[in-house]
């Protein structure tokens, strides 16, 4: 029996509207802090695209920085056409994405390695609908859906939200696609983890984040 094969979507908002708890740390203005967002994109992508267990990666977006990026490291694009919000965008793109296993993954994981995903994928067989949880256990990083629509529910206390809908969480030991970035703590404990070339390469542009 062949491998499961998965089509990953990537929501990426446009700049000025991204990672608005990181201006504390780039000083919210349009230079430091874009990049910093982009550098968070670009290693999501650049490991989803490494992973084996990852046929295709589609970002959603509407900025065309981001789009840039991420069609140079070999993934697809689709505009926002709902404009609706995250949860919009994620199921415009499982549907765009045209595969039968489909996973949402957030675009913030600069310690994110090919392995762990494709780990976490071979476990999501376990169910049709699956979710890997973040480090502090309420936010969602990875959504999967196999044969049955995506239903993304990120957002506050998402965890709870997609196992109250009925997807099975994913109980792995792995750090990186655990580790979002939201914040500048989350930054230093990514940091911590080792991060993919992107964010190591404007991090010396960085104030150095708090532990």
């Amino acid at each position: 029996m062949d491998a499961v094969r998965w089509s990953l979507v990537v929501p990426a908002k446009r700049l000025g509207a991204a990672k608005t708890r990181l201006a504390p740390l780039t000083g919210g203005g349009p230079g430091l802090h874009a990049d910093l967002v982009l550098a968070l994109l670009a290693d999501t992508v650049a490991a989803a695209r490494d992973c084996a267990a990852v046929a295709d990666v589609l970002v959603v977006t509407d900025d065309a920085r981001a789009a840039a990026i991420v069609r140079a490291l070999g993934a697809r694009t689709v505009p926002d056409e709902p404009d609706r919000g995250l949860n919009p965008a994620l199921a415009h793109g499982a549907r765009a994405s045209g595969g039968d296993a489909v996973a949402a993954l957030s675009s913030d994981l600069p310690a994110l390695r090919p392995a762990e995903l494709a780990a976490a994928l071979a476990a999501a067989g376990i169910a049709p609908r699956c979710f890997v949880a973040d480090a502090a256990g309420t936010g969602t990083t990875l959504l999967t859906a196999a044969g049955v629509p995506l239903d993304p529910r990120f957002g506050r206390d998402s965890a709870a939200a997609h196992a109250g809908a009925g997807a099975v969480p994913l109980d792995g030991g792995w750090p990186g696609l655990r580790r979002d970035v939201d914040t500048p703590a989350d930054l230093a404990a990514a940091v911590r983890l080792g991060v993919g070339t992107a964010t190591a390469a404007l991090l010396p542009r960085v104030p150095r984040p708090a532990a």
